[in-house]
């Protein structure tokens, strides 16, 4: 099924087990308004209530990922930052982040042309970040005068050592895409014309079996943290998931050779 409403800033897509969320306000850089994070929240709840989706891609139209947070939706919770209504408008694009993150099945996100602020966190909030070797990812914060959100540290100590996270997130470095794969902040980097292809492929096996996806993403998110299991903890919690997956193969499917992979 493929589903698309051309009238929205959000894209979403579904076919083949791999549900794809695309931002759609190229006109400001994809920048994450009120509307836009209501749309991805609804994607999640729609992740979440589909077994038949084993992966998601996150990416976007044109040729910049995503800015940050709108400018005009900072500007308005500027005139008093501790008001309800200025909570709430933040509130609203950061629990964006935690919602993806926190999907039950493996994402990638593909970053082409940069990513900023909000835009940095959303595309960290992924499992797995794709770039192109020019892809521009630049905390941003700082430069607008203002302090990091969105557990800004949290998302980048999560791949990067302390010092590094220091340099991108206070003093403001940024980052290029080869930079971001040499220190382990996105996955790999590939050519534009071919990143979209390399993320569909890298989720093509968690396609086709949605049921394991799930929980083999699970025990991945328990086990690896941010707070993460001891490998004697780790292995009594596998244990249930894996005895699930032993039952549903049985003892006649070893006989078969499983698919090859596409990125194999």
């Amino acid at each position: 099924m493929t589903h698309a409403d051309v009238e929205a800033p959000v894209q979403v897509t579904v076919a083949d087990g791999i549900a794809h969320l695309t931002l759609d306000n190229p006109t400001r850089k994809n920048a994450i308004s009120l509307g836009m994070a209501q749309l991805i929240n609804e994607f999640c709840h729609r992740v979440e209530g589909d077994d038949s989706i084993g992966g998601v891609v996150i990416d976007a139209r044109g040729d910049y990922f995503c800015s940050g947070a709108d400018t005009r939706d900072l500007a308005a919770s500027s005139a008093d930052p501790a008001s309800t209504e200025a909570v709430r408008r933040t509130s609203a694009v950061y629990d964006t982040f935690v919602r993806i993150g926190s999907l039950p099945v493996p994402t990638v996100s593909v970053v082409i042309g940069g990513a900023v602020g909000a835009g940095l966190n959303l595309a960290l909030a992924t499992d797995v970040m794709l770039v192109t070797p020019d892809t521009v990812l630049d905390s941003g914060f700082l430069a607008r005068g203002i302090h990091p959100g969105g557990g800004h540290f949290s998302l980048l100590g999560r791949t990067l050592n302390r010092q590094q996270a220091m340099v991108h997130g206070v003093l403001g470095v940024p980052l290029s895409g080869t930079d971001a794969v040499r220190l382990g902040l996105a996955w790999k980097a590939f050519p534009e014309h071919t990143i979209r292809t390399e993320a569909t492929a890298l989720l093509d096996r968690v396609s086709r079996d949605p049921d394991l996806a799930r929980r083999t993403k699970r025990s991945a998110d328990l086990e690896l943290g941010p707070t993460a299991a001891s490998w004697p903890a780790a292995v009594e919690l596998e244990r249930g998931a894996q005895m699930w997956s032993l039952g549903r193969k049985s003892a006649g499917g070893w006989k078969k050779k499983p698919p090859r992979s596409v990125v194999e």
